[in-house]
């Protein structure tokens, strides 16, 4: 039987949980969700609360978006920064978590919010400066016409079809 700790009998403390299970922002999945969070701040969309393994990551006044992720460093000791690279693989079997039904393949979001944590060196990393993010958005009509069935996609490819911004233009 596990100790139980005194602050436990009245329940467990929801900041703490967060704090120990959310806190690595250069996680590959908290730096994922924490930019599915910059985005629906910037666009003041957080009266839904984020639903897990929705077809789409946000809705913002009836339009689907998703939001990706990516980072040059990484939780775990790196010989050399990681190339920028976000999955764009059509789903196969999209699910929308509103409704419980299957909505069939392709990608099912209007767009595509690629946000990217710009630091280079773990010394100074500072996941939460918004200064720290650019971010690119692609109408999902571009993506699929330019990227077609591709599972993923580089940095420099995004780039080539939309300049980023910083938060405060997102």
């Amino acid at each position: 039987m596990i100790a139980c700790n005194a602050s436990l009998a009245t329940g467990p403390d929801i900041t703490e949980f967060w704090s120990w299970a959310y806190s690595d922002l250069l996680s590959n999945t908290v730096r994922s969700i924490y930019a599915e969070y910059l985005v629906a701040k910037a666009l003041d969309a957080l009266e839904e609360v984020r639903l897990e393994w929705d077809a789409t990551d946000l809705r913002y006044h009836g339009y689907k978006i998703e939001v990706k992720a990516s980072g040059y460093l990484q939780s775990w000791r790196q010989a050399k920064r990681s190339v920028i690279e976000f999955g764009i693989a059509p789903q196969k079997n999209g699910w929308d978590a509103r409704t419980n039904t299957y909505l069939g393949s392709g990608r099912p979001s209007h767009c595509y919010v690629f946000c990217v944590h710009t630091d280079m060196g773990r010394e100074h990393a500072a996941p939460q400066d918004l200064g720290r993010w650019q971010f690119y958005a692609i109408p999902t009509s571009q993506v699929n016409a330019t990227f077609r069935d591709q599972k993923s996609v580089r940095l420099s490819r995004i780039r080539a079809l939309t300049a980023g911004v910083g938060y405060k233009s997102l």
